[in-house]
């Protein structure tokens, strides 16, 4: 294990025993000189890696002498502080190229057995995603080749356990290089046993007690593939997003299989993995298995208190046509969402207004409360509004601003009006809650299961199984996504920034995090330093956008406008059910309920404040008006009208 387990020594035992290994600097490089040097003589593109690193951290992407120097120093300081090594080394980078993984068993006596080949291919930011076994890409003898190299390099230092050998290949040349040896079980192991019917862990605890591997290998059968649940937000480039999680609901049925070590009401911490569960389906065909595979993590349920997950994401790579048909490299994912690709818009539309109607409702409750207490007191003090009583919301989804409307109806009906990028006309809503975090939400027509969870200024809305991320508008305040330790500062109060560039650096889950600038201007306050450790939500600090940067809906200048997705309006409806509606609507104005906007706010509104912006008494709920009735004071006629 120690040597197998060090990158730069398996290496070398590779060249050995005649594994193929791309170039690289055959040892590891103690200065930067070092590295420039070893740089020239491999050429360029490279990879900066970690020997101690694993699970795609100690590993950076390097192009030029300069990138090399600016990542040589962060890349051994990250791996310095995550495995306690900051020993790095330089090797070719193989673009294009697919990471395919050989699943080894030795028994320390002279016999390894390769039980199968996984394809890993679907990464970012250097870690798996999705795996699948076996690869849809390699022939017969190369799959062989693959074998019989990991088993050459098991019996060569009489390896006795579990662990995976790993190389690129490159489809267009043909071309298998040596990446590395794990000397472990990894996360997609299960893959391997469902092909199999192998038990991996049941196989390392016999070799362990000096048992021997004896008949053949098992053969391999169908096909498997595995997503990981993470606890990350891909809209905020897959930061980790720990926190306690609320609810959790996993999927379940024929060839279903789910390993998670926490459920519902535990932590998902911040120092180590922001793994949640590992989703594997098994199916007779490929395209069984994913078909599987999809269903399962439409079913998943998951609720993180002020943390965010990759399950959208997920169903989006489910169905993108390069995994559909096995043509993602490792780069892939990575290329695609710098083309704008893979960010879900899905439901944005009744994200949007799930999100605005809890944050009215909130509002309102705050308003019951204050009448409660000052009638407690003796005096029931309320605040009166004009004729138009629905309170504006101003939120953020995906970077774009939108003032949304929200006007209490019925009792369980809204209306809602968004202006923004891609305004919708006002719609009616009409919500159904099962619970603190479940309901349905109808519009037009049309119902959706929806999912929400608040945290601060922060909306968590599953819409349908498609999450988004909605938040109050804060006016430049960009705040910490999980518990993480400040390790960079660029910017310094008073200096200028452009939408997009880096004005901080976090460390949480042993991985850092770029947060950028949403809108080009002036960092006017940074609470924070190099060195400080903060909590998830805290504010790192606040910009204040230049003049001309933004418009007048209050969104960022580099955020794209959002296609609202909301369901179409029902054909004019007959004559007398326009005079039931009208009648109804009549009915919950006299009741009390907020007259509904005919049209989308205008003009620049103040950030919303929860208890600035609605007057309960003026547009009372039921629970608002019957808590009013129970008050004895001189006013109660009117109180209770």
């Amino acid at each position: 294990m120690r040597k197998l387990g060090d990158k730069i020594g398996a290496k070398l035992i590779a060249e050995e025993v005649g594994v193929p290994v791309a170039p690289w600097s055959r040892g590891s490089v103690d200065s930067l000189d070092g590295a420039l040097q070893a740089a020239e003589n491999i050429g360029y593109p490279l990879m900066l890696k970690a020997t101690a690193g694993g699970g795609g951290r100690g590993i950076r992407v390097v192009r030029t002498a300069d990138e090399l120097a600016d990542a040589y120093e962060r890349t051994s300081s990250e791996a310095e502080r995550a495995f306690g090594s900051g020993i790095v080394f330089l090797e070719r980078l193989v673009t294009g190229a697919r990471h395919v993984e050989v699943q080894v068993i030795a028994d320390g006596q002279g016999t390894a057995w390769a039980l199968g080949v996984r394809d890993c291919s679907v990464q970012r930011r250097n870690q798996k995603v999705i795996e699948e076994s076996a690869s849809v890409r390699l022939d017969a003898d190369q799959v062989a080749e693959l074998k019989v190299s990991a088993e050459r390099l098991a019996v060569a230092v009489d390896y006795r356990g579990a662990a995976t050998v790993e190389f690129l290949y490159h489809p267009g040349e043909r071309l298998l290089a040596f990446l590395e040896v794990n000397t472990r079980l990894q996360v997609e192991h299960p893959i391997t046993e469902a092909t199999t019917a192998f038990d991996l862990v049941k196989a390392q605890l016999h070799v362990a007690e000096g048992g021997a591997l004896t008949g053949a290998p098992p053969s391999e059968s169908g096909h498997a593939v595995e997503a990981r649940l993470n606890a990350e937000d891909p809209d905020r480039d897959f930061a980790p997003a720990p926190g306690r999680i609320a609810l959790l609901t996993l999927p379940s049925g024929p060839g279903v299989r789910v390993d998670t070590g926490v459920g519902t009401g535990d932590e998902i911490p911040a120092d180590f993995d922001s793994m949640i569960a590992k989703i594997i389906t098994y199916g007779r065909t490929r395209d069984e298995a994913l078909a599987r595979l999809r269903r399962a993590v439409r079913d998943t349920t998951v609720l993180i208190e002020g943390g965010a997950t990759n399950k959208s994401f997920l169903l989006d790579l489910l169905d993108a046509p390069e995994v559909v048909d096995g043509t993602a490299d490792t780069g892939w994912i990575d290329r695609v969402r710098a083309e704008g690709r893979l960010a879900s818009h899905r439901h944005a539309g009744i994200a949007l207004a799930a999100a605005a109607i809890e944050a009215y409702e909130e509002s309102e409750h705050a308003e019951q409360q204050r009448l409660l207490t000052s009638a407690h007191g003796g005096r029931p003090q309320v605040r009166l509004q004009g004729t138009d009583a629905s309170a504006e919301i101003e939120l953020k989804l995906r970077g774009a601003g939108y003032r949304v409307a929200v006007a209490r109806t019925g009792q369980s009906r809204f209306r809602i009006a968004i202006d923004g990028a891609g305004a919708a006309p006002p719609f009616d809503v009409d919500l159904r809650r099962f619970d603190a975090s479940s309901g349905q939400l109808t519009v037009h027509g049309h119902r959706y299961r929806l999912v929400t969870g608040t945290h601060g200024p922060v909306h968590l809305v599953e819409v349908d199984g498609v999450t988004h991320r909605v938040s109050r508008d804060e006016g430049g305040v960009l705040r910490s996504p999980a518990p993480a330790l400040v390790v960079a500062t660029p910017l310094e109060v008073g200096d200028g920034v452009e939408a997009g560039a880096p004005v901080l650096v976090l460390e949480s889950m042993k991985m850092e995090t770029i947060l950028r600038a949403p809108f080009r201007g002036t960092l006017v306050a940074r609470p924070v330093a190099v060195g400080s450790q903060v909590e998830a939500g805290a504010p790192l600090l606040r910009l204040e956008p230049a003049a001309d940067e933004t418009d007048d809906a209050g969104a960022d200048a580099a955020a794209p406008a959002v296609d609202l997705e909301l369901p179409s309006p029902p054909p004019e409806e007959p004559a007398a059910q326009r005079v039931e509606r009208g009648l109804d609507q009549l009915r919950s104005r006299l009741l009390g309920f907020d007259v509904a906007p005919r049209r989308p706010p205008t003009g620049r509104a103040a950030h919303w404040r929860p208890t600035s912006r609605r007057a309960i008494s003026s547009s009372p709920t039921d629970t608002g008006r019957s808590r009013a009735r129970s008050v004895s004071c001189a006013c109660s006629p009117i109180c209770a009208s």
